[in-house]
């Protein structure tokens, strides 16, 4: 079988009861990642299954069994404890689906039992219970099978995350998420609520002017409380003419106070969406951080992914970003893309060596539900989708060399090689906003067409979401009622 074409076989999880299906269901999708696998209840009959796995829920104990075609069996069983609170049996349940999945694979993952998208969270609460940091790394170890290398790294960043913040009012500040929409045109891997610009030229004003609308209201809304960071994304930002732009950063400054901002990033992550002027439009305003986002640095990739740009334009944009003043300037790579491997990735990480970014962000590729590269997985089912610790551990040696290191961590779901996205940063250089929004210390309110909110209060014990429509159109016309969404949410949760 070639590398990157979808596995036949199907495994069938069976559960006696609904209970803990999603943790049972994403460790078994990390053992067997690309492969078909479905959730069944007691004798509901399926589709046939080369492999099943049954979850059952006794009085005193937990039954596994896992048996294939070949008629192999294997089984582990819990004896549970009246004094197991929901989250000791949930973890006790996963240590034994792992147990078995090992044995039965041959492998273990990087990151044990671990299948939620922020360890570094846990980390960081261990941290600030009074743990040390031996005492953090044996318990991910022993509780959570995280390799030595994985916990290193995320108890190394959660300290480091901890000092970053360590000036953040978590209690009465928040942060400030503005979404713009659009791009020159839509990544094959992209799942993020982006419309190609020139489908919406003629409404763009319009989506400005809603824009605008909830960024006066929200900031009456917040006015006694801090603003630490405000970070506009997309979509790209830049995509917007820079009158529009301008227009934007205007109105945040008029209706925020920014002058005592921690943070002030504007996304300009694709190099064909950049101008002298666009850029100049951003300089005018107290923006403090942007990005530059090659994602790689081979041409044919380029391509293949439908950026539409290329490598001498990533280089050119770049060096212009300087030549306008910016400081503080981000990069993005994916490893995992389709047809790249280790010398492709090498090529990539010398050419940014040669612009030295001040952070650099690199990410495994993660195939979502909503992007192309998915919902079309046939057409491209020849092409290889390669990432490996080798490859990962050679973007942590190119971000040292460049004098960075590692500062915030995040995982996603179907994720190639089951690894992890990494944010590299030189000292003073670190993204505030990318550590907050992961570590859900304080309110972020998303503005615009797609902005999901997190409320989070109760000294951070508690999290509701507010949520924006993600259609453009939706958006224009039903602001009122977005705007009336965040009010209702802000008064009952903060």
């Amino acid at each position: 079988m070639k590398r990157g074409t979808i596995p036949l076989c199907k495994i069938g999880v069976r559960f006696n009861e609904k209970n803990f299906e999603y943790d049972v269901y994403s460790l078994v999708k990390e053992f067997y990642p690309g492969t078909d696998v479905q959730i069944c209840y007691g004798q509901e009959k399926g589709e046939e299954f080369t492999q099943e796995i049954s979850v059952c829920y006794w009085e005193n104990s937990i039954q596994i069994e896992y048996q294939d075609k070949g008629q192999s069996k294997d089984r582990e069983e819990i004896a549970l404890d009246c004094a197991w609170d929901r989250k000791t049996t949930k973890d006790k349940l996963k240590q034994a689906v792992y147990c078995l999945l090992k044995r039965q694979t041959g492998k273990s993952q990087p990151w044990g039992t671990l299948t939620g998208i922020r360890p570094t969270k846990l980390v960081m609460g261990m941290l600030e219970s009074g743990m040390s940091n031996s005492e953090i790394a044996q318990f991910m170890r022993e509780e959570y099978y995280v390799s030595p290398q994985k916990t290193a790294l995320s108890v190394t960043i959660a300290n480091r995350e901890r000092e970053i913040l360590k000036d953040i009012d978590y209690e009465n500040g928040y942060s400030l998420y503005i979404g713009i929409p659009f791009c020159p045109s839509i990544c094959l891997y992209c799942s993020f609520s982006s419309y190609p610009y020139k489908q919406w030229e003629k409404r763009a004003g319009e989506y400005v002017q809603a824009l605008k609308r909830e960024i006066w209201a929200v900031a009456g809304m917040m006015k006694n409380r801090k603003l630490d960071t405000v970070y506009m994304g997309g979509g790209t930002p830049t995509t917007l003419p820079p009158e529009y732009l301008d227009e934007v950063l205007t109105c945040i400054e008029e209706a925020f106070p920014c002058e005592s901002l921690h943070e002030y990033t504007v996304e300009a992550g694709r190099p064909d969406s950049l101008t002298r002027e666009k850029l100049e439009a951003v300089r005018r305003h107290p923006v403090s951080r942007i990005s530059v986002n090659p994602q790689t640095m081979n041409d044919k990739t380029l391509e293949v992914i439908g950026r539409r740009h290329t490598v001498r334009e990533t280089i050119d944009a770049f060096k212009l970003a300087r030549d306008c003043g910016f400081d503080n300037i981000n990069m993005d790579l994916i490893v995992g893309l389709p047809g790249e491997g280790k010398e492709e990735v090498a090529h990539t990480l010398e050419e940014i060596q040669k612009l030295s970014p001040d952070s650099l962000t690199v990410h495994s590729l993660a195939v979502k539900r909503a992007a192309r590269l998915n919902m079309f997985r046939e057409q491209y089912q020849e092409m290889t989708f390669e990432n490996n610790q080798e490859i990962m551990d050679m973007t942590a040696w190119c971000a040292y060399e460049m004098g960075m290191g590692p500062y915030y961590l995040y995982r996603q779901k179907n994720m190639a090689g089951n690894f992890e996205n990494v944010g590299y940063a030189k000292v003073d250089k670190a993204g505030i906003y990318n550590i907050l929004i992961m570590e859900e210390k304080q309110p972020i309110i998303a503005l615009g067409a797609g902005g999901s909110t997190k409320l989070v209060f109760d000294h951070g014990r508690r999290i509701e979401r507010v949520e924006n429509v993600k259609d453009v159109a939706n958006y224009i016309e039903r602001i009122d009622e977005m705007i009336e969404r965040k009010r209702i949410g802000i008064t009952t949760y903060l």
